[in-house]
């Protein structure tokens, strides 16, 4: 679990760097990885799971309806508060205690290392997905890279069940852990051909 803990951070430092170049003002026409979502609904997502949830799962209580409501990007910094809030929710989990045990979903309880690994999910493929139409590169150490390989290697095919992973995609031949994670959970790695 002190794995997941360090792996949650970098990916939280990363997301941090990725918001901020994706700039105050994310133009709701830009199409994403997420079919369904434009730029601003993906980005409002991934700031309130990543963040707010990331910090709400560490205390054991649920996240306020209010946060579910808000239009992140509504405000001019939402970058910088992003980052603070990435900030206060890794901080929640240093606390080795707040690692064990299981952790209330709202649909039952779950132990509280798989949490850490589905909100290692969510900041680091979200943070991709931004990544990718902001015209960015997420990146990630080799042991972050397999230990989210790791974890989506272990839900892709229930994800799949509730469309949280589109199909599948075939991975480049050399593909890196990364690349492979992003593969599995339906994200196409290659890069994007110049226009």
């Amino acid at each position: 679990m002190k794995n997941a803990y360090e792996h949650m951070a970098e990916c939280a430092a990363e997301s941090a760097r990725i918001a901020r170049g994706a700039g105050a003002t994310p133009p709701v026409s830009t199409t994403t990885p997420c079919h369904d979502w434009d730029l601003r609904e993906l980005i409002n997502h991934w700031v309130l799971y990543s963040a707010h949830g990331l910090e709400h799962r560490a205390l054991r209580t649920p996240i306020p309806d209010e946060l579910t409501a808000r239009d992140f990007t509504a405000d001019a910094d939402w970058p910088e508060r992003y980052a603070a809030q990435l900030d206060r929710a890794v901080a929640a989990w240093s606390d080795p205690a707040v690692r064990e045990g299981t952790i209330d979903t709202g649909h039952g309880s779950t132990p509280a290392p798989d949490i850490a690994r589905m909100l290692v999910m969510e900041t680091a493929l979200h943070g991709w997905d931004v990544a990718r139409a902001t015209s960015q590169e997420f990146r990630l150490s080799g042991p972050a890279a397999a230990f989210l390989l790791e974890s989506v290697e272990g839900t892709a095919e229930l994800y799949r069940q509730y469309e949280g992973f589109a199909g599948e995609v075939v991975p480049p031949a050399e593909a890196s852990d990364f690349e492979r994670a992003l593969a599995l959970s339906g994200r196409d790695p290659r890069p994007v051909a110049a226009a």
